[in-house]
């Protein structure tokens, strides 16, 4: 299998905003194509805020990584969060979701990450196998959320 990940840029927008409708399915999130366009512009013109990666399997966009970048106390400086990772239907069980975890932990280590978080739906057994597997661990806290708009 030939994986490649590349960094994406404005002319993947497109393709980005497809995974991210098909990504938001999954589980019934509310998606607005208009704001979730102007995020993604937002995003892919300022590398200060974090990196989106795509998946292509020969030349093939299979899905798409999505990190964000912070910085913590508790953890030390700058850390991470892996605000979005999908991959398409037809392309899962098959290593992809391994190798991207392995390439995202090592450019982490290359932008001075010292702890990468992720949130996973409670249902999600795969990806929570996948994330464990990877060498995340439960904290046993709650991820809670105020939207400011």
């Amino acid at each position: 299998m030939s994986l490649v990940l590349r960094i994406a840029n404005e002319a993947d927008l497109e393709t980005l905003i497809d995974f991210m409708r098909q990504f938001y399915a999954i589980d019934a999130y509310p998606f607005d194509e208009a704001a979730a366009r102007g995020a993604l512009s937002e995003f892919l013109g300022n590398p200060a805020l974090g990196r989106i990666w795509l998946m292509e399997l020969y030349d093939v966009p299979v899905g798409y990584m999505a990190l964000t970048l912070g910085y913590s106390l508790e953890y030390h400086g700058r850390d991470a969060f892996i605000d979005e990772f999908f991959i398409a239907a037809p392309y899962r069980r098959q290593g992809i979701g391994k190798q991207a975890m392995q390439f995202l932990e090592a450019a982490c280590r290359e932008l001075g990450v010292h702890a990468l978080h992720l949130e996973v739906e409670r249902q999600n057994l795969a990806a929570q196998e996948l994330y464990r597997q990877a060498g995340f661990e439960d904290h046993d806290r709650y991820l809670l959320t105020k939207w400011l708009e």
